[in-house]
């Protein structure tokens, strides 16, 4: 429960009431443990970035990563900024351009949603 709970960004209470409403399917142990199997929880991430997804009306793109943060630093020079957004447990870093950065009001503790659009990713597992 825990470890679904860190990968969905979400409390291991918001775990456990989507498995007692039935909405995330979870298996008793012998000791009464819950397990999720990885392929149930992999369709019910998709399916809850989907719901999230066209749940923000106000935008349309091709870019399908969208993490919505808050602001926690902006550092900017004469040409560029440097933009920090905490979206649950992962940090997202951005350069844009000062002109961008002030005509969008971007300041620590504004809302804020970083789109990104890859042509490279890098994946990685943890074997340990």
């Amino acid at each position: 429960m825990g470890q679904a709970a860190e990968l969905l960004g979400v409390s291991v209470d918001t775990v456990r009431r989507w498995a007692d409403a039935g909405e995330l399917p979870t298996k008793r142990t012998g000791g009464g443990q819950r397990l999720i199997d990885g392929v149930a929880l992999a369709s019910f991430a998709v399916a809850r970035n989907n719901a999230l997804t066209e749940a923000e009306p106000n935008s349309a793109g091709s870019a399908r990563n969208r993490f919505t943060g808050i602001i926690t630093r902006v550092v900017r020079d004469t040409v560029m900024a440097q933009i920090e957004i905490q979206s649950g447990n992962h940090r997202v870093v951005s350069l844009i351009t000062r002109e961008a950065a002030d005509e969008l009001g971007l300041e620590p503790g504004v809302l804020a949603v970083a789109v990104i659009k890859a042509t490279n990713v890098t994946v990685e597992r943890d074997l340990g």
